[in-house]
């Protein structure tokens, strides 16, 4: 009878111990079965040799180069533009960039801020032609711009840019240093962060425009595509070089190279798109110089507030 009880006693403890460790179990077994089955989705996700099935290929990422990251005078907590590099990348939109691209908005009296009169806006803004009306009869004209007018198309609309441009409508570049900057990844954003860095669009505008380049020995481009790593959608694009030497005459005897060129109408872009740019910085440092300040007397007061004195002497008793 006794030895009947010890063997019903050791079972209970046994399954009692059994189902405390069945989790511990269950991960176990769980592991072994991702531990046998990982050599075989390995080899279903390793690349095919050449010649076998395209479908295991492995797909490309985009941009294949990393921008290049350029020194600009904006750039930093005290950068400010320099306005004659950015009269100089007015000058590189007007003659090139302008016959494809648009700057919707953009309107022309914000020239002044370049450094410009107002007679040299109201000149350079009559050199183009915008559509207005209708007039009296009901029609649309054109008539030479005004200062308070933006900076027109060159296509009447998307169909005929895309149809103009090998089927690929050029963007407007009005935000297009904003809406164009690649990730840097970790751990290059994390020192972002203190450096305020925000020039991923010039940086990429810039090496984009000087990295066109012969495609590597087994690449493909397709015909009227111009290989560029450093285009962030593909390997190639419609757009061909847009810049070469000497292509824009200089006043200011800077350098007339498809580097200065590229580094002056990434800078305009970048004006265009934050025109405010040097405003909000000092507004920035002003605000942080007043929380320095403000700190500074919350700490004080709280010092002087709470500080302990000496307590007063207690009566004496008789």
């Amino acid at each position: 009878m006794r030895t009947m009880r010890r063997f019903l006693t050791a079972d209970r403890s046994g399954r009692a111990a059994f189902l405390k460790a069945r989790p511990v179990i269950a991960a176990l077994v769980m592991a072994a079965g991702m531990a046998c089955l990982s050599p075989l989705a390995l080899a279903q996700d390793k690349p095919s040799p050449a010649g076998g099935d395209a479908s295991h290929s492995e797909t490309p990422h985009f941009p294949i180069e990393h921008p290049k990251h350029v020194s600009w005078s904006f750039s930093g907590p005290f950068g400010h533009y320099d306005k004659g590099q950015l009269q100089r990348g007015l000058k590189v939109y007007t003659e090139v960039c302008s016959a494809c691209h648009s700057m919707n908005l953009v309107a022309f009296r914000t020239l002044r801020d370049l450094g410009y009169s107002e007679a040299q806006v109201k000149a350079f803004a009559a050199n183009y032609k915008v559509q207005d009306g209708p007039n009296d009869e009901g029609e649309m004209f054109e008539r030479p711009a005004i200062p308070s007018d933006y900076f027109p198309s060159p296509f009447p609309n998307a169909q005929a840019a895309a149809a103009a441009n090998n089927g690929a409508a050029p963007p407007d570049m009005s935000l297009l240093a904003k809406a164009r900057g690649v990730e840097r990844g970790f751990p290059q954003f994390i020192f972002d962060i203190f450096t305020q860095y925000q020039e991923g669009g010039p940086d990429y505008i810039y090496s984009l425009l000087t990295g066109y380049q012969d495609p590597p020995k087994g690449v493909a481009v397709p015909e009227g595509g111009h290989y560029n790593p450093y285009f962030v959608a593909a390997a190639s694009l419609a757009m061909p070089p847009p810049l070469s030497a000497d292509q824009v005459t200089y006043d200011d005897g800077a350098p007339q190279t498809v580097d200065q060129y590229s580094k002056d109408v990434s800078a305009f872009l970048m004006w265009a798109a934050e025109p405010h740019l040097e405003e909000r910085k000092r507004t920035g440092f002003m605000v942080m110089v007043f929380l320095v300040i403000f700190t500074g007397l919350i700490y004080l007061t709280k010092k002087s507030v709470y500080a302990r004195k000496e307590p007063d002497a207690e009566p004496q008793r008789g």
